[in-house]
């Protein structure tokens, strides 16, 4: 019986460690030829030497379980080097039908005491990470849709943050990026939607060196696997990489722990209309006060609130 991603082939970005390593294994496991992408710094900030190690040993374990993978070092927020990313997948394996973007650094501190170095580093590996190997991914499906004279097959999960959705006090450059992978997510899954390519983000809450700091106070269980296990969002990024979410693109889902929720695009809550040709400073008091009296000071409008996700990373 064939698997799901069969004849496919992948990249993930940031697969050496934590979410990217389930999901370069779990993408595997379903049939995908898969890249490993990994920079290899030791650091969680982007730190330390790199090393061919962790791609490597993750390559590694795909092939010793059966499948096809090989490993790339690169850096993808490098231009270029994203660019030799992607080309080395339509090099090896003929084409490329699956980018899963996941690769990341965190650098936090509190908005006034943020160095402009801690900004631009965070930025450019989490935004200019997922624009880069996007545009060299979606210029080859748009080739070979020109060439096939209709839609191709094209996958792209990019990895946005509940830091995001339900704001980070101490993450302002994070949850900047992570916003930012949202707004590149959906005009991608716009503009791709003609050559049959899906684009969507997740926001995982996983057990990673990422969020070691996080989930520090939560207890692991005896038995079982954990339910801040990455091996809990892998399982959608193998879905979204399939034939079977052809119809799903432009969406943003929180997954953890054995739930996926889908998340609205924002509403409108309140509408107010001027009674003259524009609004006087007296006229939105008498509006705008009112609306938002019961409002706790410094609340923001916690579009997930309901998901319990107000203190998610």
């Amino acid at each position: 019986m064939s698997l799901p991603l069969d004849g496919l082939t992948a990249i993930v970005t940031g697969a050496g460690r934590g979410l990217g390593r389930a999901e370069a294994l779990e993408l595997a496991r379903l049939g995908a030829a898969v890249v490993v992408n990994d920079y290899g710094q030791p650091g969680r900030d982007g730190s330390g030497a790199a090393s061919a190690a962790p791609a490597e040993e993750i390559a590694a374990e795909i092939r010793a379980a059966g499948g096809k993978a090989l490993a790339h070092t690169g850096d993808v927020a490098d231009f270029q080097q994203a660019e030799e990313l992607v080309q080395l997948a339509i090099g090896e394996f003929g084409k490329l039908d699956i980018l899963v973007n996941n690769a990341g650094i965190l650098r936090d501190r509190m908005v006034f005491s943020m160095a402009e170095e801690e900004w631009d580093a965070v930025i450019r590996v989490h935004l200019k990470g997922h624009f880069n190997t996007t545009r060299f991914a979606a210029a080859h499906w748009r080739e070979r849709s020109k060439a096939a004279g209709g839609p191709v097959y094209g996958r792209i999960v990019n990895t946005s943050s509940e830091a995001f959705l339900a704001g980070s006090a101490g993450q302002p450059n994070y949850a900047a990026a992570k916003g930012g992978i949202v707004g590149l997510t959906t005009s991608t899954a716009l503009a791709l939607a003609k050559y049959g390519v899906t684009a969507n983000a997740i926001c995982p809450r996983a057990r990673t060196r990422m969020t070691e700091d996080v989930f520090a106070g939560l207890e692991r269980p005896d038995g079982g696997l954990d339910p801040l296990a990455p091996e809990h969002v892998a399982p959608l990024v193998g879905y979204l990489a399939s034939p079977a979410a052809a119809r799903i693109s432009g969406q943003l889902l929180v997954v953890h722990g054995g739930m996926v929720a889908v998340v609205e695009r924002p509403r409108v809550q309140a509408k107010f209309d001027s009674k003259q040709d524009t609004f006087t400073y007296d006229e939105l008091d008498a509006l705008l006060t009112p609306h938002y009296a019961d409002r706790l000071p410094g609340e923001t409008f916690g579009a997930v609130e309901v998901l319990g996700l107000k203190r998610a990373q």
